[in-house]
């Protein structure tokens, strides 16, 4: 089974990189997912759930989880490829490489105030329209590790220019790892 992950700060476009994985076939695990899942059994906003679970159960807690949900898939006989979105921390990433042979990272970059105004557009539910409560965000994940995730990865697409470029690139990522 191919696993990938996939890094970028919130509104950088790992959503169209799921997508174009999923037209190939590939299986997504968003690890965002499963805090909103913890959030809701708890009672908490994401951000706080994000911060807390950490806190409670280390680093490494939210990759246990995504761990054993794509361990569950292939006990039922999953054999797609699997990509993780929304790795957010170095822990993670040493997780998943234990776990999952020839495990890679996709990083996505755009600027912020590009990223900003994408999550205006975008208007899902943690999203700020605030840019101070933008900026506390990314800082959030910044205390995460994104940012060595994103530094060490092992492809960087810069997400500033059209949409047809971006998919481009992506495309080629794609093919270049037989996805």
């Amino acid at each position: 089974m191919q696993v990938m992950g996939i890094s970028g700060l919130p509104g950088s476009g790992k959503g169209l990189v799921s997508d174009m994985a999923t037209e190939r076939g590939a299986i997504i695990v968003s690890m965002g997912d499963i805090i909103r899942e913890e959030a809701k059994k708890r009672g908490e906003s994401t951000k706080e759930t994000a911060k807390n679970l950490r806190k409670e159960k280390g680093e490494y807690i939210v990759s246990e989880l995504t761990i054993k949900k794509i361990k569950q898939l292939e006990k039922e006989g999953i054999e797609n490829a699997i990509v993780v979105d929304g790795i957010r921390s170095h822990h993670e990433v040493e997780m998943f490489k234990e776990n999952f042979d020839d495990f890679i990272i996709l990083s996505i970059f755009a600027n912020p105030t590009l990223r900003f105004k994408r999550l205006q557009n975008r208007m899902r539910e943690d999203d700020s329209k605030d840019y101070n409560e933008f900026a506390k965000r990314d800082q959030m994940e910044l205390d995460f590790g994104i940012g060595n995730v994103i530094a060490l990865s092992d492809k960087l697409i810069i997400n500033e220019s059209d949409l047809e470029s971006y998919s481009e690139e992506i495309n080629e990522f794609l093919k270049e790892i037989n996805l």
